[in-house]
């Protein structure tokens, strides 16, 4: 009976948790993090293991312990906050490696000034070679009229000129480069553009918008491979840097997926990348003849998305709107893609297994955008499509009649958002829109309300592609000054859980890999975003002083 006594007392040692044999050591250990998990099961904790690429342990210090061997990195973090690794669900990735490497016209607040800085460059170019630019928008100029040719023309009346404007959907030439596009007051508009004229005489201003950009951008030289590489390079830097684990990019050419291919086997690409290629055309058909890339370069490179811009932006006028815009109430924007064209392409789609997001920033577009995902959808039923439900998408969602918002979770489409746009858009949208529309405006609160996941994103370059700008609109729904305007709907910011599934769970679960990303739970890649304050609980304005000092991506300590 004592032996027996004592075998059971040996036993009952032996089981106890602190005499459990050690658990197999991980290669890191984060310990003393203030961590956000966003997972409902376990919310909070203080300690993060990680082995390999995934995440083995989420929990207490203490118990961390157990995962502390000889080899294992232990990194203290002194009480700063974890998120799961952060994704900008839209972001135009060459685009923001290219803005750091060309003339930038951001942050420009009145006419004098931009000419003077397009200037300093036409004055460093040689004679005829093009002067191209990016980012102004005249919203704060006195007055907010769009830069014309003549504006151009007196300081550089050789060079050919053309300026983007920060949208990407319209910009201004001088007379010496619509020369060369051949603009003349006899052009007509292509379909889905428009080319601005005096209201006199006919003649065009100078501004060109959506597809009537073409006239010119494809006299320009094109950028060299090494050019396009070098932008990559700097935007995968950038986005580290700010904490971002994953981009969506939202469109282009077999020729992106080749470039990240090549670096991402060279080791000079680190950034997760969920990419699209625009369509209808060749690029899709590819995509649909080829089928999809999935988790390549170790989980680092997704290409299953055909990206569809439905009409132009807010700003230049070119969204399609349901009626005319309130301060020119001669035009209602376009629409630049045909049914047509399109119908087909999404039936195909469905039946392979292609996601599909569309550009819709008009309550006309988003509303034609829903008419013809559930055409068809109707047309090809469950049992024929290669993935039950395709989550597709709606980018940008911006103007949306508030009888349209419940047909989203009808019908399954994921609206993808930029809640940076709201509070730079909200000081001209009155104006252009006038305040009834504003009801349907940027209304996160309701789509969510309504039944649907709203991904979070940026729009960069045509914004800063700051993570922590994107957190603070969502939250405060206030530009970056703190004012909040009349028709601006405070109602429809979102709270901070909220605003961290935007960048984190959501574009997750919008890009198919909730089950491996978007949260900090054991068995999923081990991406984190570390902060230099709590997001979730300082002043709204302290949100914008807060940075990023540490960013992981499966595993690896890249910034």
């Amino acid at each position: 009976m004592k032996s027996l006594f004592t075998a059971l007392s040996l036993l009952w040692f032996c089981l106890t948790p602190s005499f459990l044999p050690p658990a197999d050591p991980a290669d890191v250990v984060f310990v003393n993090g203030n961590v956000y998990t966003v997972n409902e099961k376990q919310p909070r904790a203080e300690a993060i293991a990680v082995k390999g690429d995934r995440i083995v342990f989420v929990g207490s210090n203490a118990n961390a312990k157990q995962f502390q061997g000889r080899g294992t990195r232990v990194i203290d973090l002194h009480g700063e906050t974890v998120v799961p690794g952060m994704t900008d669900a839209h972001y135009h990735f060459i685009g923001v490696g290219q803005r750091e490497m060309n003339l930038n016209l951001e942050g420009i607040t009145n006419l004098e000034d931009f000419l003077a800085k397009v200037k300093e460059r036409v004055d460093r170019t040689k004679p005829e070679e093009w002067v191209t630019g990016r980012g102004w928008i005249e919203t704060f100029w006195k007055p907010p009229v769009f830069p014309t040719r003549w504006d151009l023309d007196k300081i550089s009346p050789n060079n050919p000129v053309f300026l983007t404007r920060a949208d990407g959907h319209g910009a201004v030439a001088n007379s010496a480069a619509l020369k060369i596009g051949g603009v003349t007051k006899e052009s007509k508009d292509p379909f889905g553009g428009q080319i601005l004229r005096d209201k006199q005489t006919g003649e065009p201003v100078g501004m060109l918008l959506d597809n009537a950009q073409g006239f010119v951008s494809r006299h320009i030289p094109a950028p060299t491979q090494a050019e396009i590489q070098q932008a990559i390079i700097l935007a995968n830097k950038r986005s580290i840097e700010l904490g971002l684990t994953q981009i969506q990019d939202p469109g282009g050419s077999y020729r992106d997926v080749d470039l990240y291919k090549k670096l991402y086997g060279e080791g000079k690409l680190k950034l997760r990348i969920y990419k699209a290629v625009y369509g209808p055309g060749p690029e899709a058909k590819r995509l649909l003849s080829e089928g999809p890339i999935i988790e390549a370069f170790g989980n680092r490179f997704n290409l299953r998305t055909i990206k569809v811009v439905s009409d132009g932006a807010l700003g230049s006028r070119g969204a399609a709107l349901l009626a005319p815009y309130s301060d020119t109430p001669d035009s209602s924007g376009f629409l630049r893609v045909k049914e047509e064209d399109l119908l087909p392409m999404l039936k195909e789609a469905l039946q392979k297994g292609i996601q599909v997001e569309t550009h819709a920033i008009g309550d006309y577009a988003n509303r034609f955008i829903l008419d013809e995902y559930e055409k068809a959808l109707n047309a090809v039923p469950k049992s024929e499509r290669k993935i039950a439900e395709p989550r597709w998408r709606d980018e940008h969602s911006q103007i949306v009649n508030p009888i349209d918002i419940p047909r989203f979770a009808k019908l399954g489409v994921i609206p993808s958002m930029q809640a940076s746009h709201a509070i730079g858009d909200l000081h001209f949208a009155p104006s252009r829109l006038g305040m009834k529309r504003l009801e349907g405006a940027y209304a996160w609160q309701s789509f969510i309300k309504s039944g649907v996941i709203v991904p979070g994103g940026s729009d960069a370059p045509v914004e800063r592609g700051e993570p922590m700008i994107e957190f603070y609109a969502a939250v405060a729904r206030k530009d970056i000054r703190g004012f909040s305007g009349e028709g601006w709907h405070p109602e429809e910011k979102v709270t901070r859980e909220q605003a961290l599934k935007m960048l984190t769970i959501w574009p997750a679960h919008a890009a198919f890999e909730e089950n491996v990303r978007g949260s900090i739970e054991v068995g999923k890649l081990a991406d984190l975003t570390i902060l230099s304050a709590d997001i979730m609980r300082i002043p709204e304005m302290e949100i914008l002083k807060t940075h990023c000092v540490m960013t992981v991506i499966g595993g690896e300590i890249v910034y």
